[in-house]
């Protein structure tokens, strides 16, 4: 908006002063005189078309700015539909494997659980039940799962990815 004010305010400034140069050359004013004016005329003219110019660019900027945030949210709405498909196919790659593992129901529910990160604690607040108990059942889910621990556990799963 602040470029538009001076662009209107540099152009005021040219029409006003050719005006006088017009009165001044009809009046017999001295050639200095008029060249100075002309000069200015000339200067404010040149300045206002450069705003204009520049006012005109960043206008085209931010319209083809917004029409490429437009296609970039949906490019985001197309990776998100294909992560929620990638999500839920390896979900079932998961389930899978824990079947191969021969893995109970509850174990299972440990197992995910595990993967997504919860502590021990965490576990058993969530399926309400002892942290002992989380802790024998992770025991026996990386015996079945012939695994170390929780960190060779979840690379198990990652490892592919990597």
């Amino acid at each position: 908006m602040r470029d538009k004010l001076i662009a209107i305010v540099l152009l005021v400034i040219m029409c006003l002063n050719f005006f006088d140069v017009l009165t001044d050359i009809s009046l017999g004013v001295p050639v200095w005189h008029i060249f100075s004016e002309s000069l200015i005329v000339l200067v404010s003219g040149v300045g206002a078309l450069f705003l204009i110019r520049d006012i005109s660019a960043r206008t085209s900027d931010i319209s083809r700015l917004k029409q490429e945030l437009l296609v970039s949210d949906d490019k985001f709405r197309n990776i998100s539909d294909e992560m929620k498909s990638a999500r839920h196919a390896y979900s079932e790659v998961i389930h899978e494997q824990f079947k191969k593992w021969s893995l109970t129901p509850s174990e299972r529910e440990v197992a995910m659980l595990l993967l997504k990160g919860l502590s021990f604690k965490e576990i058993s607040g969530v399926r309400n039940t002892k942290e002992k108990t989380v802790r024998q059942q992770a025991s026996v889910i990386y015996s079945k799962a012939n695994v170390e621990g929780r960190h060779e556990f979840a690379a198990w799963f990652l490892e592919d990815f990597m």
